[in-house]
């Protein structure tokens, strides 16, 4: 079974939402990973709104709405359970988390995350030990395995990402397809988003798509370039 999933950090839907729409309805994910989901006035009107656009439905998190991160899943995804859990709290800094999910893809199990470490290099590392640690618990609790995507505020090299990369297999690197950098999105020359994957997971292609009409879309909808990986599971 092949799952198309989509890490994007949309922020906020602050920017043209029909591009984002468009965007993301071209991706056709099976699962979407967001970060800098809408989290301050009219947030869950906003979540919903991109929902039923992008014809996804938004899997509801408790406590979700405090780290901006938000999952969706696509016609052919169900659900099973959601869950939020706060990182631990870095002083006078927005305070990060991790949405998770388990779900079922046409009869195959899947726990997705979606994650966005800090901009500081001591919070990303220590809270990429714990999101290592509480997938760890998830995978031993659901037997399934674990992607986690999202916005690491860095790249390959630096701690947090190869400590990610080092537990999971580092998707874009594996099986690079289409464009490498994600910010920003208007002059990308960073590959600070990513998709990671555990070792049972056969990573088919991962990158951000260079189709001509997604290209035309990317600097209007967000300040990031998506990351679309397709895995055998």
């Amino acid at each position: 079974m092949v799952v198309r999933l989509v890490s994007y950090n949309i922020r906020s839907m602050r920017d043209d939402r029909a591009a984002l729409v468009r965007v993301v309805r071209r991706l056709r994910p099976d699962i979407l990973c967001v970060q800098e989901a809408p989290r301050f006035q009219f947030w869950r009107h906003r979540r919903i709104w991109l929902a039923r656009r992008a014809a996804l439905g938004p899997v509801a998190l408790r406590r979700g709405r405090v780290a901006g991160l938000q999952l969706y899943a696509g016609a052919r995804a169900t659900a099973l359970d959601g869950r939020h859990r706060l990182l631990s709290p870095v002083p006078d800094m927005h305070q990060r988390g991790l949405a998770v999910a388990l779900f079922d893809v046409r009869g195959v199990r899947l726990v997705a995350a979606s994650v966005h470490l800090d901009l500081a290099a001591e919070p990303r590392r220590r809270h990429a030990e714990e999101i290592i640690e509480e997938l760890d618990r998830v995978r031993t609790e659901t037997g399934a395995p674990v992607v986690v995507a999202g916005d690491v505020n860095e790249e390959a090299g630096e701690a947090a990402w190869d400590l990610l990369a080092g537990r999971f297999q580092d998707a874009g690197a594996v099986a690079p397809y289409g464009l490498r950098e994600t910010f920003s999105a208007a002059n990308p020359a960073r590959r600070i988003d990513g998709v990671f994957a555990d070792e049972g997971i056969e990573v088919l292609r991962c990158g951000v798509p260079d189709d001509p009409e997604l290209l035309a879309d990317y600097p209007a909808a967000t300040d990031h370039r998506p990351v679309l990986a397709e895995l055998r599971i």
